[in-house]
């Protein structure tokens, strides 16, 4: 989904023209980035939270030189989803797989599909 499809989906829902639809998306979206900017907690009921989280600074590599960089510390934005989400999203739960059993053949460097 879009953001075009998402002000597509606001303006269905009542008497909106597109240009109150992209104001309604656009106000969210803002306010979201707003608050992870100033470091606050965002949290939607049945939705999920955002949040930021702090990576420290670490060594990286140049995939194409090999060269070492140095990658500075930095926040990332973070999304948790809410368990309704979660089990909507998987309506059976999730399923175990029975562990082989001592006379089963199994190669150890193909183990089965899981």
């Amino acid at each position: 989904m879009t953001k075009a499809d998402l002000v597509d989906r606001v303006t269905a829902l009542g008497d909106l023209t597109r240009r109150d639809g992209e104001i309604i998306v656009d106000t969210l979206f803002e306010s979201v980035i707003g608050a992870l900017k100033a470091g606050d907690k965002i949290e939607i009921r049945g939705f999920g939270s955002f949040r930021t989280r702090q990576r420290n600074s670490r060594i990286g590599r140049n995939p194409k030189t090999g060269e070492r960089v140095d990658v500075p510390a930095k926040r990332v934005p973070f999304f948790k989803p809410s368990k309704e989400l979660r089990d909507s999203v998987n309506p059976g739960g999730v399923k175990s797989v029975a562990a082989p059993k001592a006379g089963d053949n199994v190669d150890p460097h193909h183990p089965p599909a899981m």
